[in-house]
């Protein structure tokens, strides 16, 4: 039991598929934050313009 508990602590192949994960959940959370935020800014610009529309008739 102690030579394969001590196997599991040093098996090391695992590692690099958890620190793949674990960067590109990190860019998938980036990418909504810009996402969400260059969706707000548009649909501000967007609201803006039609303001200026509707108070140009």
């Amino acid at each position: 039991m102690k030579l394969l508990f001590r196997r599991f602590v040093q098996d090391t192949s695992g590692v690099t598929a958890v620190e793949y994960g674990l960067i590109s959940a990190m860019i998938a959370i980036a990418l909504i934050a810009a996402a969400t935020t260059l969706g707000e800014t548009i649909n501000s610009t967007l609201d803006g313009a039609a303001g200026h529309l509707r108070n140009s008739q």
